[in-house]
């Protein structure tokens, strides 16, 4: 339960009516009444922790380490960092419209510990009073005049299933680059035509790209935008509790989500993309088929001897595959599996985690690996009729053998 001030009593409460200058300090009035909110506490503590996820590790002012709460019909959370804004909305119980800030992190963890019961919260001048149950915990209040206004959710421009958003966006990031000093590369692509999303990532030694439908709002539409990946893999995660994710742009400066009583946005990234469509092999020489699951424990067995950034080997012929790991001189693994495999004699080496991160990244039982060469980007798709919806193109290693 959260009892709040509203906006207009709050300004006559911090700075009464008065020809003299305002004071340096607040001045709470002892005969100010607090408003009283109350909300259960699972949906409190859901809501503070999606709200959470948007404040910054270290706020370049006090109050953006704030989250606000304001009472009205529902009760809206907010964040805003001047980069990414969080929202969440839920059902309250109160007598009137207020609005409270409060340090976000500590109300996290407060929230988090709280015990399965109605969760009531007061203010009293300069502090906020949270109970629930027999705990009760007494907040500084922020001062919410200072807080920012949250930007506005920009156009929709369409919608698409929150399952199959976070699912594509789970096998994008994957190949997201995470070094700083390039921060395209630390972004997905989103590219936009018509009824169709391609997502786009790359740090340089890998590549994902996954197609999806999606409902349009505006059919004629043709754009791309670079967003990062951390931010979308966070939001996709959070909005599954929906059955949809409406996606709203702002020309090339912001994109905004919206599901399940939540809601964020976003800056863009900015910086030119590389040009990945020439990094996707259209024609091959050797393709192998072969377990997923199988195939993905046995790497992960060889690579436990494989020192940091060195290469497990793969060896094709016509029915099986020999992996293998470490240097003559070191500990070493070998693991032979049954492979259908469709041309010449093939020896290639890769990051073994890369591997991973491609074999864990598809939607099928079987992988496929489709190879040009042994020194030129092989891909890993799914065993698909048609043209696979998922493709994760992956550079080889070159080994002194």
């Amino acid at each position: 339960m959260v009892a709040v001030r509203s906006r207009r009593e709050s300004a006559h409460w911090l700075y009464p009516v008065t020809d003299a200058p305002h004071p340096v300090f607040p001045v709470f009035p002892e005969e100010a009444v607090p408003v009283k909110l109350q909300v259960e506490r699972d949906q409190l503590a859901e809501a503070v922790a999606w709200t959470a996820r948007g404040l910054p590790a270290r706020p370049t002012a006090p109050v953006l380490a704030g989250m606000l709460l304001h009472a009205g019909a529902d009760l809206t959370l907010s964040t805003f960092d001047y980069e990414i804004s969080a929202q969440a909305t839920i059902p309250v119980i109160t007598d009137e419209e207020g609005t409270v800030l409060v340090s976000g992190r500590l109300l996290a963890e407060i929230v988090r510990s709280l015990p399965a019961k109605p969760v009531e919260l007061t203010t009293d001048g300069t502090r906020a009073t949270l109970k629930c149950g027999s705990a009760t915990f007494t907040l500084v209040l922020l001062p919410e005049e200072e807080y920012p206004a949250l930007p506005e959710m920009p156009p929709l421009v369409g919608s698409v299933g929150s399952d199959a958003l976070a699912s594509a966006i789970g096998q994008v990031a994957i190949a997201a680059g995470r070094d700083d000093t390039l921060p395209a590369l630390t972004g997905i692509r989103i590219e936009i035509d018509g009824d169709m999303l391609t997502m786009v990532a790359t740090d340089r030694y890998r590549l994902a790209v996954r197609e999806l439908r999606w409902n349009t709002a505006r059919p004629d539409l043709s754009t791309a935008v670079l967003v990062p990946a951390r931010v979308l893999g966070d939001t996709a995660r959070a909005l599954t509790s929906g059955a949809e994710v409406s996606i709203s742009l702002g020309g090339d400066s912001l994109i905004g989500f919206t599901g399940a009583g939540r809601q964020t946005t976003t800056r863009l990234l900015s910086g030119e993309y590389p040009k990945y469509q020439s990094l996707l092999p259209s024609e091959f020489s050797a393709v192998a088929e072969l377990p997923a699951g199988s195939f993905a424990e046995a790497v992960r067995r060889v690579a436990l001897v494989a020192e940091r950034n060195t290469a497990v080997r793969l060896a094709f012929s016509q029915s099986q595959l020999v992996l293998e790991a470490g240097a003559s001189e070191e500990a070493q693994a070998t693991e032979i599996l049954d492979a259908a495999f469709d041309g010449d004699d093939l020896q290639i080496a890769f990051n073994p985690h890369y591997l991973l991160d491609g074999i864990g990244g598809i939607d099928s039982d079987t992988a496929r690996i489709s190879f040009t060469s042994p020194t030129k980007p092989a891909v890993v798709t799914g065993k698909t009729e048609g043209e696979p919806d998922y493709r994760y193109v992956l550079m080889p290693i070159r080994s002194a053998g």
